[in-house]
Order: C-alpha cells, then structure tokens, then sequence
C-alpha cells in the first residue's frame, strides 16, 4: 500500500483539492526529497572526514619525506574523527569508511615504500564506484534512488509505481558517473608518473567539489521530479507483536 503526500486527507474528507494547492503541495514534497541528497552523503562533516586525511599525508609527506610518518600521520587524524563522533553519538559510517580506506593506503605505501600508492585504493574504489553506479543505472536500480529511498520514505515504490523517479533517479545516478569519473581520469596517469605532490594536491583539489557538484546536479534533477509515494505496509504485512 502506498499513499501519495499530502493527498490522503482531501480524499477521505471528499473536498475539492485546489490546484494551485496541490500544485504547491507537489513542489514542496520534491524539495523535501532533494534536500535529503546531502544528508545520505554524511553532510560536510562527511566530506570533510573523507577529505582531510589526504591532506595531511601530503603535507606531512613534505615536512618529512618519510612514507610511514605521513601513513601514520593521516590515520592518527581519520580515528580521532571516528572518535569523535562516537563521543557526539553521531553515526561514524563515513568516518568509518574513511579510517578503512586511509589504514589500507596507509599499509600499501609503508610496505611498498612509495608515497604515491597511499592513493593507489581510494583511486581504485572511484573506478570500482563509478563502474557499480553506471551498472545500476543500466539494470533499472540506480544507485541515487537505492539510497535515497530509504532516507525518503518511499523505499522502492519509484522502480514500479512512480517512473518518473525512476527516470529522475537513473538520470542523477549517470550524472554522477560522469561528475565522479572525472577524478580517476584525471589522477591515474599521474600515478603512474610517480609525481607524489601533484597527485596529493590534486587528491585534494578534487575531493570535495566534484562531490559538491554531483550533488548540486541531483539535487536540481530530483526538484523537477514527481514528489516521493511514500512506502506503507498493509494491516495484513505488519510483523505480529
């Protein structure tokens, strides 16, 4: 059972619906569900998390000229920012994945001995991530719509009873394959030409404005889509108390 926002109340009382209303209804119904994208992205703070320990590992990389001091260096800064947040009792899923990433770059450049391939990783999951985004656009299930459902409320009610999300939402998500491609396109040959401070400035350079820009579009997109049909179980689905 599902039930479209802010019609169910005129329709049980069988009042005429002004169409300027409903109209108005609509738009405000879409913007609550494109202000939703920064939120599924951990927000600045998210940004900032996966951003800032890059930054120091090549800052730190320049004071020192030694691989393991700035590894070390930017993991110190990605658990202080899980701790952090723990002591806030915020959610730690994006400094978490930013711990992750930066331990695993951190390792491969300590045992290789080559500053360059603490990047190595995080320029593999843009690949890995921009490949699975283009496949879910492809299979009808693209990915913007998967996370967003959830923080939304409709769940999965636009893959049938609302198309034009479904349109909106493969749109945003090929949007973002073209946005995000732009970093491994851009960084890999750089990696490959061993110059570590280009590679860390640009890592940089291009952590947080393609994001901002891949948001902004969806953002946009999802304000000239059809508002959300919120998802409800049926009496006869509720789990038994």
């Amino acid at each position: 059972m599902s039930n479209q926002p802010g019609g169910e109340t005129a329709a049980q009382l069988d009042l005429p619906v002004d169409p300027a209303d409903a109209e108005a209804a609509r738009k405000a119904a879409s913007k609550e569900a494109a202000d939703t994208v920064l939120q599924a992205f951990g927000g600045v703070r998210g940004m900032i998390d996966m951003t800032l320990p890059g930054l120091v590992f090549i800052v730190t990389y320049n004071l020192t000229h030694q691989v393991s001091t700035s590894a070390w260096a930017a993991l110190g800064l990605s658990a202080l920012f899980v701790v952090a947040r723990l002591a806030k009792r915020q959610t730690i899923q994006h400094a978490f994945s930013g711990v992750f990433g930066v331990a695993l770059g951190a390792w491969i450049s300590m045992k290789s001995g080559k500053a360059e391939d603490f990047y190595l990783p995080g320029l593999l999951w843009n690949v890995g991530y921009c490949v699975a985004l283009a496949a879910s656009a492809l299979a009808r299930w693209p990915m913007i719509g998967v996370m967003l459902g959830p923080i939304t409320g409709e769940m999965f009610t636009w893959r049938k009873e609302n198309p034009g999300r479904l349109a909106a939402y493969t749109k945003a998500t090929w949007a973002w394959v073209l946005i995000m491609g732009l970093k491994p396109v851009i960084l890999f040959p750089l990696y490959f030409t061993h110059n570590v401070n280009l590679l860390g400035w640009l890592k940089v350079a291009l952590g947080i404005p393609p994001l901002l820009l891949a948001m902004y579009v969806t953002w946009q997109i999802l304000l000239k889509a059809p508002p959300p049909i919120k998802a409800e179980l049926d009496d006869e689905e509720e789990p038994a108390k």
